[in-house]
């Protein structure tokens, strides 16, 4: 009889080695619990199955290393000694949502077992080679994920998805109450997996920290978070024993532990941990020891930080052979099926391969950036329900968002609002008060203070067909969050190929010139990071009518097209009522209803002079108006540009609107490098405006102050008028 190594039509790789020494002895290691399959309620046939998952899951970690030798693949990272998550795909349903970790690949295997008509190692392949018929990433990235299994895709992320996984379980309590909806079915329960290093992560940590501080005070979470534990962190081991310590009296959570070299106690940990979840509604944290193989990635050379004796004892620990062990213990299958099954795998996946890196592959932009938008869905406005009791009276710009808030609160029975401090206080500003005694503490949630744990909640609840309006109480709060916009919200439409998307709204309290209140962390114009993130959306109104525009326009489009929209909310004038005198409301606005809405790219001018246009936005516009008065008193000279939005920006259109006058000022109340003055100074030059045209006051490059000197480093009306004059006298 042929031996299990020479049965093979190419050669082993070194990682494989080992597998295949145990098959040629039939000599297999003996896991440390001794479950029988009756005791834990799993038949001989799942248990092959798994078994199967497994050795698919590691043919095609091996198959990626050849590829890559060849420069056919180009992501490496695996799954191996992490298989034994094939029993948590088993315990759970295909339709409870899965946002995993990427080395979940036998997760993702063994659930495709459970839809009918999956081809997970075809899918798998083709996402190796990074095909354009990559069913999920469209060949965008190596991700472990399928629409038909409801498993969003994940890159690789550092614990970015765990805040998500919280919302996503707190929407389907928060759809009960409304009544039915959702992606999921309502019985449904969220996982989500990472490692023991992610673990470290704040996000991860913000995210335990927000489902314990919800589960503990009665909301349901119907929640399984598995930590992988391998014991590395690439090169950093974990400390032994730090999981556990970490979390097994945390508040909030139950937690369970599991051998995940051991299939049957995986399954029965997993079991537990679903009934837990899925019927009393509470998060559980299940740690799954396992091993990591073949280093961290394909080009990682882990013998370069670890002895030669911890590399033989992992690989001595390599799940799989305790797999096979179990089988051939409990009688279920002889050395020879399972030799004959990993032979067949293997040159299946072998096979496969060949194919897959045949299959055309991205090679243009337009496809490259075919799904950074989102696909559009019907709309939800239900205006027959729409308030209309609103004063009539002109209002400030937080008395307008309040109302238009309301109003949309009333039309959208999908909506919900997210933040620190905005029930039933009102907001600090006052602008959401009176909301939640109107739509319940369920529709206006008081969040904890935890910038990443809100992005999170609003992602995981728009995954859920919700549509989030959340609030950042300042910009300068957001910059410890913003990977949850860059790394995961602005995303996930071009990483899935357009199928799963998270629209939703973020409004921020941000930008200068506040009075009685300030510092660098109340006064925060940076905004450079927000107009980076591709796809992403950002308006910021200058006034009360506009703040209405803006708003109910981003709510229209994260509803039907699906956007991620953010809108600052300059600070300074909330509550502005005057233009230039005390008591002359000049900057207040009568509401301009439902209907009144302001598309991305849509900029608004005050004026029709010819002799300069003011092009700003903000604050800049209010400043810009009050150095008109002085500049040009009977408005015959001046015209001043309201950009509006801050991305998307038509430059075609703000060309045709300045396109008349003399001379062009930019006027940016953001620093001076990496503001919006830099695109606008090279958009007209490029439309072939003369740079003698031309002039920019900016902030300066500085934070923020307090006191009398919080707008020193500002633009101010005087530097405007100032600015303006050096521009005119020039012609």
């Amino acid at each position: 009889m042929a031996t299990a190594s020479s049965s093979f039509s190419r050669d082993p790789l070194p990682q494989e080695q080992r597998f295949l020494d145990a098959l040629d002895q039939d000599q297999w290691p003996a896991t440390e619990s001794d479950w029988n399959l009756d005791e834990v309620s799993l038949t001989p046939e799942a248990l092959i199955e798994l078994f199967e998952a497994q050795l698919m899951s590691r043919h095609l970690d091996l198959q990626a290393r050849r590829l890559q030798a060849r420069g056919e693949a180009f992501y490496t990272i695996g799954s191996a000694g992490h298989e034994g998550n094939a029993a948590i795909a088993r315990a759970l349903r295909p339709t409870d949502p899965a946002f995993l970790h990427y080395r979940d690949a036998a997760f993702l295997i063994e659930r495709s077992r459970q839809v009918a008509g999956q081809t997970p190692l075809w899918d798998l392949l083709l996402s190796f080679v990074a095909s354009r018929e990559d069913p999920i990433s469209g060949g965008r990235h190596k991700v472990l994920g399928s629409k038909a299994l409801n498993v969003p895709p994940q890159t690789s992320t550092i614990a970015s998805h765990l805040p998500k996984a919280v919302g996503a379980a707190h929407s389907l309590g928060l759809w009960r109450r409304l009544g039915g909806g959702g992606e999921w079915p309502a019985d449904s329960l969220v996982i989500c997996s990472f490692g023991d290093a992610s673990f470290n992560h704040s996000t991860a940590q913000g995210a335990l920290n927000a489902a314990g501080w919800a589960a503990y005070q009665g909301t349901p979470l119907p929640l399984v978070m598995v930590c992988e534990d391998n014991g590395m962190g690439i090169s950093t081991p974990t400390p032994a024993g730090w999981i556990e310590a970490s979390m097994r009296a945390r508040p909030g959570f139950h937690y369970l532990t599991c051998d995940g070299l051991d299939l049957l106690d995986t399954w029965r940990a997993a079991r537990e941990a679903e009934v837990i979840a899925r019927l009393r509604k509470q998060p559980v944290f299940l740690h799954m020891r396992c091993v990591r193989l073949f280093g961290h990635a394909g080009s990682d050379a882990q013998q370069a930080y670890l002895p030669p004796s911890r590399i033989a004892a992992e690989e001595a620990r390599d799940p799989l052979l305790f797999s096979a062990g179990r089988l051939r213990r409990h009688g279920v299958l002889s050395r020879d099926d399972i030799a004959g099954r990993y032979r067949r795998i293997g040159e299946e996946v072998a096979e496969l391969a060949e194919e897959a890196i045949r299959r055309p592959k991205l090679e243009s932009v337009r496809e490259v950036m075919a799904s950074m938008l989102p696909p559009r869905r019907p709309g939800r406005r239900q205006p027959a329900r729409v308030e209309r009791e609103m004063e009539a009276a002109p209002g400030t710009m937080a008395k307008l968002i309040n109302q238009t808030l309301r109003r949309l609160m009333a039309g959208h029975p999908h909506l919900v609002m997210a933040g620190e401090d905005i029930g039933r206080k009102g907001g600090v500003y006052g602008v959401t008060q009176k909301l939640q005694a109107r739509f319940g503490p369920h529709r206006v949630i008081d969040t904890l203070l935890d910038e990443q744990s809100i992005l999170g909640l609003g992602i995981g609840l728009a995954h859920n067909g919700l549509v989030p309006v959340l609030e950042i109480q300042f910009l300068a709060y957001l910059h410890n969050a913003e990977d949850q916009l860059r790394g995961e919200a602005a995303t996930l439409s071009f990483f899935s190929a357009g199928q799963f998307t998270n629209p939703m709204v973020v409004r921020i309290a941000g930008l200068g010139y506040q009075k009685g209140f300030g510092g660098h962390f109340h006064n925060d114009n940076a905004i450079a990071v927000l107009r980076d993130i591709p796809g992403l959306l950002v308006a910021c109104p200058s006034n009360a009518a506009d703040a209405v525009g803006l708003l109910q326009e981003a709510v229209r489009l994260a509803d039907e097209a699906q956007r991620v929209v953010v809108i600052i909310e300059p600070i300074a004038l909330y509550h502005t009522r005057d233009l230039l005198a005390v008591g002359d409301d000049g900057w207040c606005s009568s509401d301009p209803g439902p209907d009144y809405r302001l598309s991305p790219g849509e900029p608004g001018q005050w004026g029709e002079g010819d002799d300069l246009a003011i092009v700003t936005y903000g604050n800049g516009v209010y400043l810009s108006r009050q150095a008109a008065a002085e500049l040009d008193p009977a408005g015959q000279r001046l015209r001043i540009v309201d950009l509006r939005w801050l991305t998307g920006i038509d430059h075609d259109a703000m060309y045709r609107a300045v396109a008349g006058c003399a001379r062009v000022l930019i006027v940016d109340e953001c620093r001076r490098s990496g503001s919006l003055s830099e695109e606008l100074m090279t958009s007209l030059v490029e439309r072939g405006v003369d740079g003698e045209r031309l002039a920019r006051l900016t902030a300066e490059d500085s934070f923020i102050s307090l006191g009398p000197a919080a707008t020193l480093t500002l633009p101010s009306r005087a530097q405007i008028v100032a600015c303006a004059r050096a521009l005119l006298a020039k012609g």
